[in-house]
């Protein structure tokens, strides 16, 4: 089968009929006939007579004609009376062929800034056709219209570009490309700015700038930085830190504080705080002086991952540097400090920025007013609000919603929709977060049923349901364990116009390991990706979480391996979910190396991570590499608590060191932390596990002294066990406990699972638990049919919205 011939190009308009040649040459001369420095106007006057005579196709014959061709003043003033008296001129197809032969002149006679003025006014009006692109790419073979010039392209691709169509102004340099011409640096600037600020594929960007420097253009420092910027922005920090090795030697340009502060800044979103210092002395090393920007960049980069000490060590270097701090320095500083807890510093902060004369703003009060929520109460942030308005700094929707989010996270729901009703009468109208925050509340709460009137009353204040709200009803689908209407859906909402992101995904995945459906999971991960939507940190952490889970902990370290080699960089949550991991398949030591590299990457390890890497390691009898995991813990000045010291007197006590566990037993009671029904129950029956009945006679003393006696049976059980003093004894004791255990309440035995699942430091699985008590609520009060129906047409009225 013969190949098709390709389409042929668009076709040109006809040539205009002749005009009555008088009449023609009437016009010619009366635009001819002005003197060099006189206005248009009188021409103009002299014009009118003829309107009825002209028409768009008979405009062209007139700005051909050779006498107006040394005349581009004369030219563009015509050219625009055309378009505001004769009316079918206005149109794209009819002013095109004036407009390719004005502009020749034009540029010839260097009216470049008017060039660019027609093609933007053109462009405008021409959105859907492209007829000028055609007229460029497939130029006319009229003698009337000469082919492009490299100055019309060049001029073109500015144009398109200001219009935000830096895909069509693509075209144009490939034209250029193809033609052999040298754009001008200046075009090749605006095309990768373009570019890069539409987040267009990074491989796209390389392109032009390669293709541009085989053209003959060289690059300068601003085109480096473009690329630079495009770079960060993908993630891609080793090619952006290879292109700034390469300005130099490669381009004869140097790397400047806006090369550094883009670096700078790229290495501090995501965390890598010991890169940006590396930076900053290379910075100073190559002779430039950080800037307020600079320095900004670090305080705002160790404010974010709670390193506030090196934040404030980079103010006082700023002041140092006679760099005085700004508004965002102080606003920065204040966030960071509330996100840490640490509100009685974010106020002297504060002192501090009125006492240099700086007045707290809407963004400072934010911070406060969501620092006081998180770690005060409610009444201390409201206190905050009403001190925010008597110092005339107005709140915005942002700031009500600050409310609204603080008061729903305390379940104080009812208080939240007052909120709102305050929030309209003060003339702040509710946006879609306002009301996806009630939504999720009440959907968190288990109140389908107030979820449901709560979209219904987004949808009458005229507000469109967004992918946020779609994400809160994949949500409740999926804790409600309908995987299988989630997913359809995902299926249907692309149709209705929703664009689905990694949240609607991972919340889909996030379901299917929840229900052990790990191919379903793994399954929709492959479609997510297949479909261009880039995982992030927060849903690949899903996915590790889901394999550890189910006991794939190398699967989940080859999807840690594949987040790294995206150029994402994994946080906290990542190495955290990889040791419990790891420790739940009793590995201990990979375990080990994962807490080592956080470590080592400056990641905060909480403490629920640290109980569990203590748990594996005293089961695994490594009790001697426990405690001293845990005096290097101590040092550290960091929190323990009494699942700590009681996962390291039952390993202790497994491994036959008493008087250690003593010692321990003894510091936990200094701490106050301590000792409970579980330590002592934790002692006697390992103690009786290894034969030493008499010591474990001597803890079930201590337990009727302190009265800590937790559960009755389990109680009564080990008092048989003591006697008994046999471990085999001891299995068919608990499973007689276990039995007991049976009879009691639904509520009391979960809440007894949550209690064990704790105790052996499976905290991720006790949290799971506790959430599905709130969440099946509805349907547990033998409400699951009309819960049902409530989730059907809370789905329905999503995807009808």
């Amino acid at each position: 089968m013969e190949a098709q011939p390709p389409p042929p190009p668009p076709s040109q308009p006809l040539p205009p009929p002749p005009l009555n040649q008088s009449i023609m040459q009437n016009v010619i001369t009366v635009l001819t006939s002005g003197k060099p420095s006189s206005s248009f106007q009188t021409q103009e006057q002299q014009l009118i007579q003829y309107i009825p005579d002209l028409n768009p196709s008979s405009i062209p014959s007139i700005l051909s004609s050779p006498p107006l061709s040394s005349k581009p003043t004369t030219l563009l003033s015509f050219f625009k009376w055309c378009q505001h008296h004769l009316p079918d001129f206005t149109k794209p197809i009819n002013t095109l062929p004036s407009l390719l032969l004005i502009l020749p002149p034009l540029i010839r006679f260097r009216k470049l800034p008017e060039v660019k003025s027609l093609l933007v006014s053109f462009i405008s009006k021409d959105k859907s056709n492209h007829l000028l692109l055609n007229s460029m790419i497939h130029p006319s073979k009229s003698n009337l219209v000469p082919p492009p010039c490299v100055s019309l392209l060049d001029t073109a691709i500015g144009a398109y570009v200001q219009e935000n169509e830096p895909d069509i102004a693509l075209q144009v340099f490939d034209k250029m490309k193809t033609d052999g011409h040298c754009p001008n640096l200046r075009t090749c600037n605006t095309l990768l700015a373009s570019l890069v600020s539409k987040n267009s594929s990074i491989s796209i960007c390389e392109s032009v700038f390669r293709e541009a420097v085989k053209l003959g253009v060289v690059p300068d420092t601003f085109t480096c930085n473009i690329m630079i910027k495009g770079y960060c922005s993908k993630s891609k920090l080793q090619d952006a830190m290879e292109l700034k090795m390469r300005m130099g030697d490669e381009f004869g340009c140097c790397p400047d504080n806006v090369t550094y502060n883009t670096i700078l800044s790229a290495y501090c979103e995501k965390g890598l705080l010991i890169e940006a210092r590396d930076l900053l002395f290379d910075m100073k090393a190559k002779g430039l002086s950080p800037d307020r920007c600079t320095l900004n960049t670090l305080i705002s980069g160790f404010c974010g991952i709670g390193w506030m000490k090196d934040a404030a060590d980079t103010v006082d270097l700023m002041i140092r540097g006679n760099l005085a701090p700004d508004e965002f320095t102080y606003n920065t500083l204040i966030s960071g400090l509330c996100k840490e807890g640490k509100i009685d510093k974010a106020f002297r902060v504060l002192d501090q920025m009125e006492s240099m004369k700086f007045t707290p703003d809407v963004v400072t009060y934010c911070s406060l007013i969501k620092g006081c929520f998180k770690w005060r109460t409610s009444s201390e942030a409201i206190k905050l609000f009403e001190e925010m308005g008597n110092k005339g700094v107005k709140p915005n929707v942002f700031t009500h919603n600050i409310i609204v989010q603080g008061l729903c996270r305390e379940e104080k729901l009812e208080e939240a929709r007052e909120w709102v009703r305050k929030m309209e009468e003060s003339g702040v109208s509710p946006d879609c977060v306002t009301y996806n925050t009630l939504i999720n509340g009440y959907s968190k709460a288990g109140d389908i049923w107030e979820a449901y009137g709560v979209i219904d009353e987004m949808l009458l204040q005229g507000l469109k349901l967004d992918i946020f709200t779609l994400n809160i009803v994949l949500r409740i689908l999926c804790n409600e364990g309908k995987l299988k209407e989630a997913y359809e859906l995902i299926y249907r909402a692309p149709e209705k116009g929703y664009d689905l992101d990694e949240v609607s995904y991972g919340t889909v995945i996030k379901g299917y390991f929840k229900g052990n459906d790990v191919d379903r999971a793994l399954k929709l991960w492959d479609e997510m990706k297949k479909k261009e939507i880039l995982p992030g940190v927060v849903t690949y952490n899903v996915v590790i979480g889901g394999l550890c889970k189910a006991g794939k902990t190398e699967e989940a370290v080859t999807k840690l391996n594949e987040l790294l080699d995206g150029g994402l960089v994994p946080d906290e949550v990542t190495y955290s979910t990889l040791i419990h991991g790891y420790c739940k398949g009793e590995d201990v030591e990979k375990a080990l190396q994962f807490y080592f590299k956080m470590v080592s990457g400056s990641f905060k390890t909480d403490l629920s991570t640290f109980n569990m890497l203590l748990h594996g390691l005293c089961k695994a009898e490594k009790v001697d590499k426990a405690i001293k995991l845990f005096h290097a813990w101590f040092t550290k000045e960091k929190v323990v608590d009494a699942i700590t010291y009681n996962t390291l007197i039952v390993g202790l006590c497994r491994g036959g060191k008493i008087e250690d566990m003593l010692d321990f037993l003894s510091e936990m009671e200094e701490k106050k932390l301590g000792p409970d029904g579980y330590t002592y129950k934790g002692i006697a029956r390992t103690l009786v596990e290894y034969g030493r009945t008499d010591e474990a006679l001597d803890c079930l003393s201590k337990i009727n002294e302190t009265g800590k006696i937790p559960f009755l049976a389990c109680f009564a059980a080990l008092e048989e066990t003591i006697s008994q003093g046999l471990q085999k004894e001891n299995y068919q004791v608990v499973g007689a406990c276990d039995s007991v255990d049976q009879d009691c309440s639904s509520d009391t035995t979960r809440s007894e699972h949550i209690d064990e699942l704790c105790k052996e430091g499976d905290f991720k699985e006790a949290n799971c638990i506790l959430e599905e008590v709130t969440i099946y609520e509805p349907s547990r009060e033998g409400k699951l049919k009309d819960a049902n129906c409530v989730l059907e047409e809370m789905t329905n009225k999503v995807l009808s919205s």
